[in-house]
């Protein structure tokens, strides 16, 4: 069994031959420096590939990895922004994200489904015989559109068949990354894991000093505990190119030589990149914005990416024995970072006890639970969160508020409110608002027996909100009866103050045309290099609707000789 176990946490390189080190090429000929790496923790995710700097400027060529056909096209204003897919013959998928444009063949093909469809943001799967593409082409420009906070190219594997998203260092990218810095651990932090554990005289996390050995490895202050505890770190890692901070590829920890708790950053599944909010210390990313990589397990989760011992990666502290706790951080290239942290046990007095807020509803996770108070109710499937607690709630006049804001969630929940007084005419525009103070967010509401609806992903405040004001939209600069001759792009801006847009459709003398939109700036854009606009007088017409209905209409003219 000890073997078994040493064996799982080996570096999966050591197992990675399969995948083919030469097949694929740079999707960029600039030099490639990462502002994001795989498994990077994000925001209720894991990075799913890697983010490649485009030197703070858009426009560079992209060019397909590997002969293949473009297999899917999605351009959205969020997300990725506009990402083309190209499947290989061999089994894998690449993406490419955050593009400006696609050009060639595949910008036509594009423009034209666009036009056809009468739509700017779409998910489309294109036939294996549509859009062939060969290694080298260019398909694309890089760009910033979707969720980029900066000029970059998102760039990631997939396999073809399951849809794992796969570390690109596998394809040979390490040659292209080169890389001689260890990963750099910034904190370590000790866990009691109940009421009756205790580390360094506390009943709650705590953090420990650290100092750096001769032999550079390190090592903590020792952990006077007892009963169970855990152990988490935060950390970066960077490579040869670039000191932007990134994630770390591997971390292990072995209690007395023997392995205790590991993941590795290899592969892993679109389904499961939630689970980031259980490996981390939500409630303190929550206070701090720090996420600690918790090394440890209060109730398994389902992450592929994990390996625990028969303890889930707690330690026993128990007298007459002394334990040593290593952690190992180490990067893709094998550059690797070492912590020991001597652990004894010791029964002395509690300064600082643990905090745990008692209610009579404690949940488990592996049971459904529904409650119940005035007009609202809510229920939690099994699985919605992963770690036992007490749900903490309570009306708070015509609001629900789950107090437990600290305390991450996996899968949607429902929350109802029952409410016959709401007029016909207006439950359309009645949702069920998440509230931060005073501030309603919108969230989709349904109406049914009685009673306002919705799923969310998050605990807090809650309550009904009526929206019944339409849309506005303007220009940066009046044109009606201008002439815009030398101008290539017509911009309209739009915004909506509640329940946030839905839709949007432009006309130029009764015919619909292509207006991108740009939610970083709240920006509408045509390109009158589609060859819609007319020579002389136009006529420009813009309907915005919003979550709820409410509808708005932008009427004005202007004049162009092409």
């Amino acid at each position: 069994m000890r073997f078994i176990l040493s064996l799982l946490l080996l570096p999966l390189t050591l197992f990675a031959q399969n995948y083919p080190k030469d097949y694929f090429r740079r999707p960029l000929d600039i030099p490639l420096q990462l502002a994001g790496n795989f498994g990077e923790l994000r925001n209720n995710h894991f990075h799913a590939g890697f983010d490649f700097r485009t030197q703070q400027k858009e426009g560079f060529n992209v060019y397909a990895a590997a002969d293949g056909y473009v297999s899917r096209i999605k351009y959205s204003a969020y997300g990725y922004g506009k990402a083309i897919y190209i499947t290989h013959p061999n089994g894998y998928t690449t993406l490419y994200g955050h593009l400006q444009n696609a050009v060639g063949a595949i910008g036509e093909h594009i423009k034209a489904y666009q036009y056809k469809n009468q739509v700017s943001e779409f998910d489309y799967f294109p036939k294996p015989d549509e859009l062939p593409v060969k290694k080298g082409q260019v398909i694309a420009l890089s760009g910033n559109t979707g969720g980029s906070e900066g000029p970059h190219l998102h760039f990631e594997f997939r396999d073809t068949k399951t849809e794992n998203i796969i570390n690109p260092y596998y394809f040979g990218f390490s040659n292209e990354i080169p890389d001689n810095r260890k990963p750099v651990i910034t904190s370590v932090m000790v866990y009691p894991a109940d009421e009756n554990a205790v580390a360094n005289q506390s009943g709650q996390p705590t953090v420990l000093d650290v100092k750096k050995l001769e032999d550079g490895s390190y090592l903590a202050e020792k952990v006077y505990a007892k009963g169970k505890i855990g152990f988490g770190i935060s950390g970066y890692d960077s490579d040869s190119n670039t000191s932007n901070p990134n994630g770390i590829f591997q971390v292990n920890s072995f209690l007395n030589g023997n392995p205790s708790f590991g993941y590795t950053f290899s592969t892993f599944h679109f389904e499961e990149t939630r689970y980031v909010n259980a490996l981390i210390d939500y409630a303190r990313y929550k206070a701090t914005s720090q996420r600690i990589q918790k090394l440890f397990m209060r109730n398994k989760y389902d992450l592929s990416l994990i390996r625990a011992d028969a303890n889930n990666g707690f330690v026993n502290v128990e007298p007459n024995v002394d334990n040593v706790y290593r952690i190992e951080a180490t990067d893709f290239a094998g550059n690797k970072s070492t912590i020991s942290i001597p652990v004894e046990y010791a029964d002395k007095p509690v300064i600082s006890p643990a905090v745990v807020n008692k209610t009579p509803y404690f949940l488990d996770v592996e049971k459904d639970h529904r409650y119940e108070q005035g007009d609202y109710s809510f229920e939690f499937p099994a699985g919605t969160f992963y770690e036992d607690f007490y749900v903490d709630f309570d009306i708070e006049g015509s609001f629900l508020n789950i107090k437990n804001k600290n305390v991450p969630v996996h899968s949607a929940f429902t929350i109802t409110k029952k409410d016959n007084t709401v007029p016909v005419a207006d439950r359309e525009k009645t949702f069920i608002a998440s509230y931060t103070g005073n501030k309603p967010s919108y969230n989709f509401t349904w109406y049914k027996d009685g009673a306002f609806q919705t799923k969310v992903k998050a605990l807090g405040k809650f309550g009904l909100a009526k929206d019944t004001t339409a849309p506005k939209i303007s220009l940066a600069k009046p044109i009606q009866g201008k002439w815009l001759s030398k101008q290539r792009y017509l911009n309209v801006y739009m915004r909506d103050d509640l329940s946030g847009i839905k839709k949007y459709d432009a006309y130029l003398n009764g015919k619909w045309i292509l207006m991108e939109f740009n939610y970083k700036t709240a920006r509408l854009t045509h390109d009158f290099n589609d060859g819609v606009v007319a020579d002389g007088r136009n006529e420009l017409k813009v309907v915005v609707t919003d979550n709820v209905g409410n509808s708005a209409i932008f009427e004005t003219y202007f004049f162009r000789n092409q």
